[in-house]
């Protein structure tokens, strides 16, 4: 049974930068231990200056974020002092744990001029016990991922275990995301496994149950169905979900199980004691002006 069909809103990370935000939503914050997911581009025009889409440096807590292309090329700098050139194909997986500054930055013009630079970003919030784990960065190459194929069907598994595959990018919790790609004709069915279970629509059109669902949306379905998934046309998916680990407040970058770490790592910001990524460490985004309580676990009032 198809749950809830999550439409994209539309937000902005940096000037000439918007973003499709899919998650958190506000009936629905997560899928699995997912509590966060945006789709940029595709950018196909150069912006004057190119600078302008640049992310500047800014904090991350309790969480690990999941970069992934399907165009064009990011360099990422982070407070652990690595600098990794992103490519369309290859995992990205840096978990801030107790805390950690990074930029996003297009440096190569290439990638921009008609370079259609198109990336999904996700976060996987951290169990518990795994919240306030040291930050890491590592990079996988798309030879490192599993990938199968089938009459119509292309898949890659980026973490987790599903369909038989399992992933290579150790992981904090029991989950699965894919990049799928299907041709127009195609019937298609869910990982079992897993209690929570998600498809967003990267490009194409999905009929679900006699229902027509199109590009940018996540669908999210109840645990134990196999619904029939056929491919309209020729679609890109991104399929996400796994297991909950417990509801978590969310603000700005950081996720915690616990409101007054969200507190704490807004001094922690403020403060400077979340260092700059060293090689990038001139500029930064200043923490927001606190309108509105965080946004993520119990009770209900601090969910607006």
């Amino acid at each position: 049974m198809l749950e809830i069909v999550i439409e994209p809103r539309h937000a902005s990370i940096a000037p000439g930068m918007d973003v499709k935000r899919i998650l958190p939503f506000r009936k629905r914050r997560m899928v699995g231990p997912f509590i966060f997911m945006d789709h940029a581009g595709p950018v196909t025009a150069q912006p004057a200056p190119a600078v302008s889409l640049d992310v500047l440096p800014h904090p991350h807590i309790g969480l690990s974020t999941v970069s992934y292309l399907f165009g064009g090329q990011v360099t990422h700098r982070d407070s652990l002092g690595v600098e990794q050139v992103i490519k369309p194909g290859e995992v990205n997986w840096m978990t801030a744990g107790s805390g950690i500054a990074h930029s996003e930055r297009f440096e190569d013009p290439a990638a921009l001029a008609g370079g259609e630079l198109e990336m999904i970003q996700t976060w996987v919030a951290l169990p518990e016990k795994d919240e306030e784990s040291a930050p890491s960065f590592n990079n996988y190459n798309a030879t490192q991922l599993p990938v199968f194929t089938d009459k119509g069907t292309w898949m890659r598994l980026i973490a987790g275990e599903a369909y038989g595959l399992r992933g290579n990018v150790p992981t904090h919790s029991s989950l699965f995301y894919l990049h799928v790609v299907l041709q127009q004709g195609t019937r298609f069915g869910l990982p079992m496994q897993h209690s929570e279970r998600g498809i967003y629509i990267v490009k194409g059109t999905l009929e679900v149950s006699g229902v027509r669902y199109g590009e940018g949306r996540l669908l999210v379905f109840s645990k134990n169905t196999d619904p029939a998934i056929l491919a309209i046309e020729n679609a890109t998916l991104m399929l996400l979900g796994g297991e909950p680990v417990g509801e978590r407040y969310i603000w700005w970058n950081f996720v915690s199980s616990r409101k007054e770490r969200i507190e704490q790592a807004k001094e922690d910001w403020k403060q400077g004691r979340i260092i700059l990524p060293p090689n990038d460490n001139q500029e930064y985004i200043p923490l927001p002006e606190d309108k509105s309580k965080p946004a993520g676990g119990p009770p209900p009032e601090v969910l607006s």
